[in-house]
């Protein structure tokens, strides 16, 4: 299994110990410390020194994508599967997928995740939810198309002779790269097993002001529009019109709705540029010929933004997310709407449904 560090020395120690902690045999834990400039190569080398199941390699830095696909080569196993260095595993995480690859013979098995917060509070995403709300062994993408959605390499094991026979790999110098690479694992697997089962435990940070900030950075924008292309061209090569419009209604405009503010935001970079570019890329992906931003499934609030952005409305754009955060009417009763979706001109998927914005 996977392990990419780079500067996370106090939470280290922990995510290695749970994994060390998991019940299974012949474990191997290749760690890749990309250039780390804190306390973190020290502490894989002592786990290093005193267990034998982990190896530990040292690279310049270079980004996540290259850590995992360095490791990947170096991994001797017939299963591969990836933690990220601040998550700690749930006990006994990965027996549940393990039996179900024995069972079945499948290419992988996927199970749920938990997001912690940083009060110990667990929650699943709602799109996590549905996906495993019930077990599905031996299915294909065009069997669950909805799976699209679940991007997370961390709630996944994988057969080696899989991963090399596909040729997978994390796409280097992008952010969001976590996206392709299931797209292509879930597009090229003959059978997958998807489980009920929590697997993973998938932490956030009690600071997560750096993240919020890094939306409002062009490349940060074209990287996630970009890797959402590729997922696009993946799909379109597939040729299944269910899973294409489940794509882009549903898997794809989850996360628009942080660009859609970030995009008139005081601490936006350049916005100008900013705007341009997320108009340009929302139009792309979403349109006549694949499915408008206002029909898709997000809440109606995200999709009368993407709506104005498309209509090149950022004034607009400014005085809903001002309106949506300011005091008044509250959030939960959708009424903020009203005087949006009256207008004249817009369309009637919106005027109809007066739901608040996620």
């Amino acid at each position: 299994m996977v392990v990419p560090v780079y500067n996370v020395e106090p939470l280290l120690a922990a995510c290695l110990d749970s994994i060390l902690a998991q019940p299974v045999k012949d474990l191997e834990v290749v760690i890749v410390d990309d250039g780390s400039t804190d306390g973190s190569v020290a502490t894989a080398q002592r786990y290093a020194q005193r267990r034998r199941q982990v190896r530990l390699i040292v690279q310049e830095n270079g980004g996540v994508s290259r850590a995992r696909n360095v490791a990947v080569e170096h991994c001797t196993g017939d299963l591969v599967t990836f933690v990220d260095p601040d998550d700690v595993l749930p006990p006994d995480a990965w027996r549940p997928m393990l039996r179900a690859l024995a069972r079945t013979g499948s290419d992988f098995a996927v199970g749920t995740m938990e997001r912690v917060d940083a009060d110990g509070t667990r929650t699943q995403p709602p799109l996590l939810k549905r996906n495993h709300a019930r077990e599905r062994l031996g299915v294909t993408i065009d069997d669950v198309p909805l799976m699209i959605a679940d991007v997370f390499p961390c709630n996944k094991i994988f057969r080696m002779d899989f991963w090399r026979r596909q040729e997978l790999a994390f796409p280097v110098d992008l952010r969001y790269e976590d996206q392709v690479l299931s797209t292509q694992a879930f597009l090229g697997a003959t059978a997958f097993d998807v489980l009920t089962d929590v697997v993973y435990a998938w932490s956030m940070r009690a600071d997560q002001s750096s993240a919020t900030q890094a939306r409002g950075r062009h490349e940060n924008l074209s990287d996630r529009l970009d890797t959402k292309q590729m997922t696009v061209d993946l799909v379109r090569r597939h040729g299944n019109p269910v899973l294409w419009d489940t794509l882009h209604r549903e898997a794809l405009p989850i996360d628009m709705w942080e660009h859609f503010r970030a995009a008139v935001a005081a601490t936006t970079e350049d916005p100008d540029r900013y705007w341009a570019t997320l108009r340009t890329g929302l139009l792309a992906i979403w349109n006549d010929a694949t499915v408008p931003f206002e029909y898709t499934a997000v809440p109606a609030g995200q999709r009368l933004m993407g709506w104005l952005v498309g209509q090149d409305r950022r004034d607009d754009l400014a005085r809903l997310v001002a309106q949506i955060d300011g005091p008044g009417v509250p959030v939960s009763e959708g009424r903020y709407l009203h005087p949006w979706v009256d207008q004249p001109g817009v369309p009637p998927v919106l005027s109809s449904v007066r739901t608040p914005c996620a």
